[in-house]
């Protein structure tokens, strides 16, 4: 697959496409789990209208210069953790 990137094994930081990648990854993530949660508390009968309509209502939260810094900090991290492979 040769439009498949690798992460740069020296330890080079991300390029802007990457990161755009990860934090939407992670947002997607959170948003699956988000629902996944909801539609459990929705069949269970755990949450009123006036809740529903609150979450409904609520605007999605864009991602921020912030949440790709943290999402950096943690692959770095991550990284550093991995046993040396050469």
């Amino acid at each position: 697959m040769a439009d498949v990137r690798s992460m740069d094994r020296q330890g080079r930081r991300m390029d802007a496409r990457d990161r755009l990648i990860v934090a939407l990854y992670a947002q997607l993530k959170a948003e699956r789990e988000t629902r996944e949660t909801l539609e459990w508390a929705i069949r269970n009968g755990a949450i009123s209208q006036e809740v529903l309509e609150a979450i409904a209502a609520d605007p999605v939260p864009v991602v921020t210069s912030e949440d790709i810094a943290s999402l950096e900090k943690i692959i770095a991290l991550d990284e550093r953790r991995k046993p040396n492979r050469n």
